[in-house]
């Protein structure tokens, strides 16, 4: 399978849509070049969007950004990136499970072109904006990385777009590597409600997971779950480059099944203060205290770990 491969994995077609539409199979929301294409209205809210754009070894696509700010984030492959006159050349990498990408901050109200000699994937995660700000490049070394949790909840996050690691007006974006067997976003939490220590923001996560020894496709669960004012209740098996939308509610854990390491990206935004202020379950909050008496998992933390740089 190339890395610019968008068809659907086998398995999908046994699996029966999910109601409210919070959870889209791969290949369900295609359209063009864009192997994702998810924007607000179809998304049945006001802020949030993503799309994945597939290119052929060769091809470019252009797109206008109308009024939302967008990431270009590789998934898989290189890519040059052109807009307002300036461009930048985005390394990118073999796949997610293969290390930390560059990545391109694109404003509202601009024209953008992405070419690619190889050919891949490429994340374009967007937020409604209210302010024009530049076109950047930022390298790979400059994205700060962390290690979340501890024992079988340990994960790497990678803060790309937060409010304290990178300027923007609204968007908010990271990804997260469960090894397999491992739970994360974890314990559940929320973020629908402006009040102190909480932001209200609308949620995607985009999953991709990883194949068995020989090739078997993997996979993953994903729990949403809401409170007596407002009910939401989910449960689904996730498989790669599925979607599922948190609109509210609590949501987690992300569970990677045993043998097949999980990826996701998350793209957030909403109408206050950009913030990833986050209110934990009080029923399972208390998880986050056992970690202390835990230690990282190792495949997070050994000399070449493979989620840190090496192959996944």
């Amino acid at each position: 399978m190339t890395i610019e491969e968008a068809a659907s994995p086998a398995g999908n077609a046994r699996r029966p849509p999910v109601p409210k539409a919070l959870h889209h199979l791969a290949g369900s929301l295609a359209k063009g070049p864009w192997a994702v294409s998810l924007m607000q209205p179809e998304a049945g809210w006001s802020w949030v969007s993503l799309r994945a754009l597939v290119l052929e070894p060769g091809q470019s696509a252009s797109f206008g950004t109308g009024n939302q700010e967008v990431l270009v984030l590789p998934l898989a492959g290189s890519c040059k990136v052109t807009c307002d006159g300036e461009e930048h050349d985005l390394h990118g990498r073999p796949n997610v499970f293969a290390g930390v990408t560059d990545f391109a901050y694109v404003p509202c109200a601009a024209t953008v072109t992405v070419a690619s000699a190889l050919g891949g994937r490429f994340a374009v995660p967007g937020a409604m904006a209210q302010q024009r700000l530049p076109f950047r490049y930022r390298a790979a070394p400059q994205t700060p990385v962390e290690l979340r949790g501890a024992g079988n909840c340990s994960r790497r996050v990678v803060n790309y777009c937060m409010a304290t690691t990178f300027e923007a007006d609204h968007l908010i974006v990271c990804e997260v590597i469960t090894p397999g067997g491992n739970w994360s976003s974890y314990p559940p939490h929320k973020h629908d409600e402006e009040r102190p220590g909480e932001a209200r923001l609308e949620e995607i996560y985009y999953f991709e997971v990883g194949k068995g020894p020989s090739g078997e496709p993997g996979f993953a669960y994903q729990r949403i779950y809401g409170t007596p004012g407002r009910p939401i209740d989910l449960l689904v098996e996730v498989h790669d480059r599925d979607l599922v939308l948190v609109p509210h509610g609590y949501h987690g854990p992300s569970m990677a099944a045993p043998g097949y390491d999980l990826y996701y990206l998350n793209a957030m935004a909403g109408p206050g203060a950009r913030a990833w202020l986050v209110s934990d379950d009080p029923a399972h909050a208390w998880v986050r205290e056992s970690w202390e008496r835990q230690h990282i998992d190792p495949r997070l933390t050994e000399p070449g770990a493979r989620d840190l740089g090496g192959e996944m």
